[in-house]
């Protein structure tokens, strides 16, 4: 067996001495080979008139369990086109103290782990990664290429605590965050638009919640897109503004029957789930309780029937349901859900237009999911440009 060529991972160089410390640290001393010529660091060409040279500490991927440092001697060169450049090493970047080897490895470790154990797996300070790392995303994903796009999704996220929010706008066909941007107004989304420029004139359809900031600034760019309402965020407004108010209220009417109010009190999230989520049990006792609370049984009935308004076959049948739903909430003499049906029928284009522009509703659901996971992986983000770059990442897109 032939003995391991160490200068090999280190072309041009030669390792001339070895040293190791009590923490378990491999220092491993480099020097040129005479025969190589150092090359000019902006031309590249070879240089053989040398300036000065300095020793700079490099770290290499482990060896086993020992951390590898390099001492490599830099050398600045007389280049007769560039003048005094420091000369160029192609397997390190220029000033750094990281060779390329274990720059690769901790952007592939980055991707499967969070920041702070690559950090605690490497011995690298935790800043040093999230240097590499916003570099790597910068380099794949800072660049706006919306592409073909044709169909819009446009939702907002809590970015800090004390309502800071940022948006987000993906690719609806082709599932690709294309932008994020911190605030939730029509200024905040602008830039948005005026990167896409022409493109504008081809958005056919945009989902998003009823939020009428985004709602003018989509009409004013894209004048002739259809604006979608999302049924996932109308639903969830129906269980706080129609659901939890009936609730409470059929709680305190019930204040001298303590074990009906509480049976009431306890029964928020049998009511807002889906039927079909819930276990045996639980869909026993949503039974029970809507056969005993009419209130209830009403709210409950036309959640189920609003969500169906998004899932006609056309928008024909979609205004048949929507017509029929609206005179069921306005006959049901309960206040909280005939506010609703008002606030609502100012929505009825962007309600009645999914039928014509089938966008998923979980797209939103999936993405808000997904940033949430990415926040506690990073124990929250102070560097929102890395945070919204590593949005994108997470969401790359598929082909059509």
């Amino acid at each position: 067996m032939h003995p391991i060529d160490l200068a090999a991972f280190w072309p041009g160089y030669d390792v001339v001495a070895c040293s190791h410390s009590a923490e378990n640290t491999l220092t491993l001393t480099l020097e040129p080979r005479a025969a190589d010529l150092p090359r000019c660091g902006r031309c590249q060409q070879p240089s053989p008139l040398i300036h000065d040279r300095r020793i700079r500490l490099v770290r290499d991927r482990d060896l086993l369990d020992q951390r590898v440092q390099l001492r490599l001697p830099v050398r600045r060169v007389d280049c007769l086109t560039c003048g005094r450049v420091t000369e160029h090493i192609f397997w390190l970047a220029p000033a750094s103290r990281l060779t390329r080897r274990l720059c690769a490895w901790i952007e592939s470790l980055l991707q499967l782990l969070p920041l702070s154990h690559v950090s605690q797996l490497t011995g690298l300070h935790w800043h040093t990664i999230k240097t590499l790392d916003k570099r790597r995303l910068q380099a794949a994903f800072g660049i706006f290429e919306p592409g073909d796009v044709r169909r819009l999704v446009m939702d907002e996220f809590a970015l800090h605590k004390g309502h800071r929010y940022a948006t987000v706008i993906m690719d609806a066909e082709r599932t690709r965050v294309l932008w994020v941007g911190l605030g939730n107004s029509r200024k905040a989304i602008r830039p948005f638009f005026e990167q896409l420029g022409e493109r504008c004139q081809q958005i056919e359809a945009v989902a998003m919640d009823m939020n009428t900031a985004f709602d003018l600034e989509v009409k004013q760019h894209c004048p002739q897109a259809e604006v979608v309402y999302d049924l996932f965020h109308v639903v969830a407004r129906y269980g706080r503004d129609v659901i939890d108010r009936i609730r409470v209220d059929q709680a305190n009417a019930l204040r001298h029957d303590k074990p009906a109010r509480q049976v009431v009190k306890q029964s928020r999230w049998l009511l807002l789930r889906n039927r079909e989520n819930l276990k045996e049990d639980h869909a026993v006792r949503l039974q029970e309780l809507l056969a005993a609370n009419q209130p209830l049984a009403t709210v409950h009935v036309l959640k189920d029937a609003l969500k169906e308004v998004w899932y006609a076959p056309s928008v024909r049948e979609g205004w048949r349901r929507w017509r029929a739903w609206l005179r069921h909430a306005r006959e049901s003499g309960l206040a909280p859900l005939q506010r609703f049906a008002r606030n609502l029928q100012r929505y009825a284009r962007g309600i009645l237009a999914s039928a014509r522009f089938h966008m998923h509703t979980s797209l939103l659901e999936g993405v808000n999911n997904q940033i949430k996971v990415i926040k506690r992986m990073a124990y929250g983000f102070r560097d929102s440009d890395y945070f919204f770059l590593k949005i994108k990442a997470a969401f790359p897109g598929k082909m059509r």
